[in-house]
Formats: C-alpha cells, sequence, structure tokens
C-alpha cells in the first residue's frame, strides 16, 4: 500500500495538518502504510497515545514512538510547525533564509529556525541512493567572493573560497540528477574519490583537461577528456565542454546570493545538499516533503550543538 498523498494545494495543506492528531495520523500512515505490526509481538492492534506522539501495543503494551528515527524525535516544537516548514521549504523552489521562516511562522526565536532548517538539510541525502549513472559531466568551481592577490584559479594557499566538485548526469539534451561536495585540493585520488562515490562504474565521464582527472579509465569509467576555451572566451560565447555541469554551478552560485547571501565555509555542504535535493526532486513534492521529515532516509536527529558547529559533518576524504 503507497504512502498517504501529499496536499496540493495551499488550502488542502492547511485543512489535512490543521492539528498535531491529524500530524501524527501522517507519520502513522507513512510509518505503517499497511497497518500497525508491532515490533515485539507482531500483533496489529494498538493505542493512539496522543500527548505522547506514540502507539501502544494492545497484545504487549509495548510503546512505538511515532517520531523515532526520524528528525522529529523527541522535539518539542509542535509536530503542525515543522510540517508547514517543510512544506514551505519544499514549495518555494528558491529555499527559505531563517529569518523568513522565523517570520512566516512566527517562531519566538531566530535559532528555533535556523535549527529546523539546518535539520532538514540533514536528512536530505538518503543513505541508500543510487549513483549517478550514464552520460556524466564534471566541473570544479570555487564557492566565495573574489580574492586580490591570487596567482591564478588553481591556488590553494591563502584561498578563502572553498573548492567545489559537481557532477551532473546526461539526460537526452536535458539535465538528470547531480552530486556536489566540498574538496580539500585537486589531487587525482580526491576527484576520483569523489566519483567513485557518487557515479556509477561504466559511465561516461566528460571532464575539461585538467590533469588531475587521469586515472578514470583504470578506474572502470569511460573518461572523456576536452579542452576548455578560456574564460575570457567563454564570457564572449565560447561553447563550454561541460555544459550542463557549467550550468548547475551557476544557477547553484545565483541560489545562494539570491536566497541566503552567502553562507559559511563550515555548512557549505549541507546548502551543496540542499541544492542537489531541490534539483533532483523539483518534480516531486510528496517524496521531498518526506524526506525533509526524515521518512526513510536512514538519518538519526543532530543534536543543536552539533549543527552549531558543523561538527557532525564529514570531511571529505580520498579514502573514502
Amino acid at each position: 500500500m503507497p504512502r498517504p498523498p501529499f496536499p496540493k494545494t495551499l488550502p488542502e495543506f492547511q485543512s489535512k495538518f490543521a492539528s498535531e492528531e491529524a500530524c501524527q495520523q501522517y507519520l502513522a500512515a507513512c510509518r505503517w502504510p499497511d497497518g500497525f505490526v508491532c515490533p515485539r509481538c507482531g500483533n496489529r492492534r494498538a493505542y493512539e497515545l496522543v500527548k505522547l506522539r506514540r502507539w501502544q501495543c494492545a497484545s504487549c503494551r509495548h510503546q512505538v514512538s511515532l517520531t523515532a528515527g526520524t528528525i522529529l524525535h523527541n522535539t518539542r516544537t509542535p509536530l503542525t510547525v515543522w510540517f508547514w516548514a517543510a512544506y514551505l521549504m519544499t514549495t518555494d523552489k528558491r529555499g527559505i533564509s531563517a529569518l523568513l521562516l522565523q517570520r512566516q511562522l512566527a517562531l519566538r526565536r531566530y535559532e528555533t529556525a535556523w535549527m529546523m532548517l539546518h535539520k532538514f538539510r540533514r536528512a536530505m541525502i538518503n543513505l541508500s541512493r543510487e549513483p549517478l549513472q550514464g552520460d556524466v559531466e564534471v566541473d570544479d568551481t570555487w564557492i566565495g567572493g573574489p580574492q586580490a592577490g591570487l596567482l591564478g584559479s588553481r591556488q590553494l594557499k591563502g584561498r578563502k573560497a572553498a573548492l567545489v566538485l559537481v557532477a551532473v548526469e546526461k539526460r537526452g539534451n536535458g539535465t538528470g540528477r547531480a552530486r556536489m561536495a566540498v574538496i580539500p585540493d585537486f589531487k587525482s585520488t580526491t576527484l576520483l574519490a569523489f566519483l567513485k562515490q557518487n557515479v556509477a562504474p561504466g559511465s561516461t565521464v566528460f571532464t575539461d583537461g585538467l590533469k588531475s582527472f587521469t586515472g578514470l579509465q583504470e578506474a572502470g569509467f569511460h573518461h572523456v577528456p576536452r579542452s576548455q576555451p578560456l574564460r575570457i572566451d567563454l564570457r564572449k560565447g565560447a561553447k563550454s565542454v561541460v555544459p550542463l555541469a557549467d550550468r548547475a554551478i551557476g544557477n547553484l552560485q545565483q541560489w545562494l546570493i539570491g536566497t541566503y547571501h552567502g553562507v559559511s565555509r563550515d555548512q557549505l555542504q549541507v546548502y551543496l545538499d540542499e541544492f542537489v535535493f531541490r534539483h533532483n526532486r523539483r518534480r516531486v513534492p510528496m517524496a521531498a516533503f518526506q524526506t525533509l521529515l526524515g521518512l526513510g532516509t536512514g538519518h538519526k536527529p543532530t543534536p543543536y550543538e552539533q549543527i552549531r558547529g558543523a561538527g557532525d559533518l564529514p570531511k571529505f576524504s580520498a579514502e573514502g
């Protein structure tokens, strides 16, 4: 049996999730689409404990939390507020800032809105997602403002901007799924580790002429390197050799500036995850909404202290 349908309009959403009880029933329907089953004794009858956000087995009296295994677990914020926040974040293609979310939901503290959005971002990556496949374009970019005194686009020492690697599937003449990651350097081991984590073996990988991309053929990819025109020529209308990846990079940079007016380097990865999440689910709002709530993504709730210092974010490693 499929999960419950997602409201298609704002009035429908407001009517469907008007109370804590309604939100709990939706979570229960998502968790047990074929009906409640006690994890301890297998009984299929249970009682709702609304105030505790739990169901209790009618046979063995074992209690099961509706929010266990989701980002909502042990939250003190009403479920109606969480549902509204998830709805606003998934239905506005531009995204929503913490300040705007605070105003929209009449939250007392900015920190509450900021924390909710970052919990959402950490639930956006499905741990069992499939890698990109087929024809895949790969390119790198710097995220951060211009900086005087640099000797070239490949200089790492002293650079304040963050280095980001981007991979985009080709679907006919259009764009398929994408992946993005903050990386520490241009080393071959770093680039290859990103590709092994995000692109299926046997895929055809299109890149510019960067020498660090050597070795892809030996790693199981079909590698098609091409010489990229100079930046000044690209601005004059020359065609990029990785146009889909470059378009994704341009959209990313505009989105970061337009919605968030820039982000910190420590938290950049989760903003990349948000951009990829929006891009990959732009046609499936129901799936996006359920993923934000942590339904089926395999993520545990992240404590505020870890989110604040980005201590929960893994550092990219060439060892994978």
